[in-house]
């Protein structure tokens, strides 16, 4: 029996330019909440932007944000239920790497802010509709709290970004696109971020649902019992599960149906 469905956002929820969910997903998470069937967020987006993009229901879903290095409880705020920290002088190392090349820009999330260093007078503007709250800064040293993610924003395409700097990173974090023209390091995945929801709901993995697109959802759909694919991932994903679907309000149908 499904007890939780966990569901990306960017390619899952929203496509294209989509910068609102359809409220129809709203009012099926309250409907799946009467029948015992929780929510829960699960994003390389900061905690407070995707509480703003589930508004209506802001308070009733769980969410593991920054590819599961944060996770919240409902509320709002919510408690804080895991937080999986960087090693500052990884952080900076990574962060120059990304700073030397000319088209990427990197971003720092701590648990509850972000911070931009920017390189182009563009940059703030291209990055600021997926992040709510956000600081500029001309240093690594000017951040004092805890990282939990790196973020390089490539403008050229983050795919050839990936294939440099994962066989280097890979031995030291969590490399994963997270969109067409990002780049996240985490120590933590989404596996690990739905691993802590379900502690806290005592609840196994195979009692969940887990909906994504992308490269950076494989460790949490490979963790639970019931992954689906989006039919718009790329052939490599698709092949790697059974069920697909064009949409989630048609998954999301299929349970309440049952």
């Amino acid at each position: 029996m499904i007890k939780l469905v966990a569901c990306d956002i960017d390619g899952t929820l929203l496509h294209g330019d989509d910068t609102r969910i359809n409220p129809k997903i709203f009012e099926k998470i309250k409907l799946l909440k009467q029948k015992g069937i929780l929510f829960c967020a699960a994003s390389g987006r900061q905690y407070i932007n995707l509480q703003r993009l589930f508004t209506p229901v802001a308070d009733e879903i769980y969410y593991s944000c920054e590819n599961g290095a944060v996770v919240f409880g409902p509320g709002n705020p919510g408690p804080l239920l895991g937080k999986t920290v960087m090693d500052r002088d990884l952080v900076r190392k990574l962060s120059q790497e990304i700073m030397d090349q000319p088209n990427c820009e990197v971003l720092f999330s701590g648990a509850y802010m972000c911070y931009l260093w920017p390189k182009k007078p563009d940059t703030l503007e291209l990055i600021s509709p997926f992040v709510d709250k956000l600081i500029t800064v001309g240093s690594i040293d000017e951040i004092t709290e805890d990282f939990v993610k790196v973020s390089a924003y490539c403008r050229d395409g983050a795919a050839k970004y990936e294939r440099m700097w994962g066989p280097v990173w890979s031995s030291h974090c969590n490399v994963a696109i997270g969109g067409e023209k990002w780049l996240d390091f985490t120590l933590s995945d989404k596996g690990v971020g739905i691993a802590t929801v379900c502690r806290a709901l005592g609840i196994h993995p195979s009692e969940v649902m887990a909906i994504g697109d992308n490269y950076n959802d494989l460790p949490m759909l490979k963790l639970v019992g019931s992954p689906v694919i989006m039919e718009n991932a790329v052939p490599e994903l698709r092949n790697m599960f059974t069920r697909k679907c064009r949409d989630v309000e048609s998954v999301l149908d299929a349970l309440l149906n049952t």
